[in-house]
């Protein structure tokens, strides 16, 4: 070993023995050679033997070059010998060729050996044979770049989603699909509204690893634009990761391949013969709230008389048993009694809400269904609308036809208050918050009066004076009675002065049976 490199080992520990170095280096499982400032080769380790295939006596006095395939690029080999002449340490990988003449891949680091003058004496090159861990990469990359190609060759937007939400791997369908929605992960936003839609299904889904297809999701951009629809399908798996931190333990994740179809034009086909039919049934359902009206007026109108009926029976039985007062008390109570069975009978005959019928409603979808319904009489009335729903709207389990009533007969009366107002605006706004679907209905008309605020919820109440069909004076008592069926809340915005704001919530996903009237008035 050259004198300065004897130097070089001394200094690292003075009471370490020459040899033992010399045979750490020797023994050392990596090829170890020293050369001159030449690259002429001076000392080769038992490992750069087993490496390169040339034993000691074949290389030493060689030049290091002997390694060299022509494929390296020599810019390469520039680079190399441009970094040690500057004293420093240049790592990197050459292709090299073994004695048997098989090229292997070399991972290659060279330094330079200073003497106490700071001058390079010497060279000292450590390399390994790293064939496998590049062909082995290689064929990640590989495997990588052809589940890449699958899921962009995938004819409906796809990705996948670890399971702390992140996207890892989307393809071109999806990123268009983003940029059309003007959404920067639809994906995020759809699956929030899948976990609500199917709630404990969904935790089942998970854990279980199963797979899902055909949910579909409506998307309400607002602004003007058409409602989108999608189908969705998603399979989960779970994949072992291979960190270092799960070398012991394993560092299996989860991930969920979710594709999304855009089903938008299906839907519209549907949605023509749909819309046909719900004319005609909502046709049935006004015929079926004119009966109800009708019938409440009847009890209304034998319910006064009764009360004055009992009024009077009220007072002959304070009088005592008077023989005149007797046969008149029995005649009234003959009549009572008849009056009574006659509002039972109406009573009976007031149609009610199955609420064991009740299913998972989008009120985006319902309230689109009812302005689209009425858009002859918007046009008609020169009405502007501005309809502002949330993109994606949890369901409400309830009654899509008496739901589709309540919002019907709401922006009926809005349009009826503009008939005489200059600026005529009807703003219909959906949103979610606090476990609640919020809807709030404005109209440009007079407003309500606030003593009136409280009014118009009661029986036989109206403001309506002259309109195309006759009012028995139920007022918004239905429109009530059906936010009432849906646990739900309705109430005038006592803070909006530029007509009348009816804004109502409802519990997402949560329908109890019909109680006692909950208002809140301003």
């Amino acid at each position: 070993m050259p004198r300065e490199l004897s130097n070089f080992g001394e200094a690292l520990n003075p009471d370490l023995p020459l040899s033992l170095i010399r045979a750490t280096v020797d023994q050392a499982p990596v090829a170890i050679s020293i050369t001159d400032l030449k690259a002429n080769i001076l000392y080769v380790n038992s490992a750069f033997s087993e490496i390169t295939g040339y034993a000691p006596q074949e290389c030493i006095g060689r030049n290091e070059s002997m390694l060299s395939d022509r494929r390296t690029p020599p810019e390469v080999y520039r680079e190399l010998w441009g970094c040690i002449s500057r004293q420093e340490v240049w790592k990197g990988r050459l292709l090299n060729r073994h004695r048997e003449g098989r090229r292997y891949l070399a991972a290659l680091t060279v330094a330079p050996v200073l003497n106490d003058a700071g001058e390079t004496t010497h060279f000292i090159g450590m390399h390994r044979d790293v064939t496998e861990e590049y062909l082995l990469q290689q064929q990640v990359r590989q495997q990588t770049l052809f589940l890449e190609t699958v899921v962009a060759s995938i004819p409906v937007s796809a990705v996948l989603i670890d399971e702390n939400g992140r996207i890892v791997l989307a393809n071109l369908m999806y990123k268009a699909l983003a940029g059309d929605l003007k959404v920067e992960e639809p994906a995020l936003l759809f699956l929030r509204l899948l976990t609500q839609e199917s709630g404990e299904e969904w935790t089942d889904f998970w854990h279980r690893e199963k797979a899902f297809r055909n949910l579909e999701l409506r998307f309400d951009p607002g602004g003007g634009r058409p409602s989108r629809w999608f189908s969705c399908a998603g399979q989960w798996f779970r994949h072992d990761e291979g960190t270092v931190d799960g070398f012991f333990s394993g560092s299996e994740k989860g991930y969920l391949l979710l594709t999304v179809d855009d089903v938008t034009l299906q839907k519209k086909q549907q949605e023509q013969y749909r819309l046909r039919g719900l004319q005609a049934l909502m046709a049935e359902e006004e015929k079926l709230e004119s009966l109800k009206e009708t019938l409440f007026a009847a009890i209304h109108q034998v319910q006064a008389p009764l009360n004055l009926l009992g009024a009077a029976k009220n007072m002959l039985d304070r009088r005592g048993d008077d023989p005149g007062n007797v046969a008149l008390r029995e005649l009234l109570q003959q009549v009572i009694t008849a009056g009574e069975a006659s509002v039972r009978t109406l009573e009976k005959c007031i149609p009610h809400t199955d609420t064991n019928g009740f299913k998972p409603v989008n009120l985006n979808q319902v309230l689109h269904d009812v302005i689209t319904l009425l858009t002859e009489r918007l046009l008609a009335s020169g009405i502007v609308v501005e309809w502002v729903p949330t993109p994606v709207l949890p369901s409400l389990r309830g009654s899509e036809n008496r739901l589709r009533s309540l919002f019907k007969q709401i922006i009926e009366n809005a349009i009826d208050a503009m008939a005489h107002s200059r600026q005529r605006e009807l703003r219909i706004h959906t949103w979610t918050r606090d476990q609640l679907i919020h809807i709030t209905i404005e109209d440009t008309g007079p407003g309500i009066p606030i003593e009136l605020r409280t009014q118009i919820f009661e029986p036989f109440f109206t403001t309506k004076t002259n309109s195309g069909r006759q009012h028995v004076g139920v007022g918004l008592t239905v429109a009530h009675e059906i936010v009432n069926q849906h646990n739900g809340l309705i109430r005038i915005d006592p803070e909006y002065n530029e007509g009348c704001r009816i804004h109502m919530q409802f519990e997402i996903r949560k329908v109890q049976p019909e109680r006692r009237a909950k208002v809140a008035h301003g």
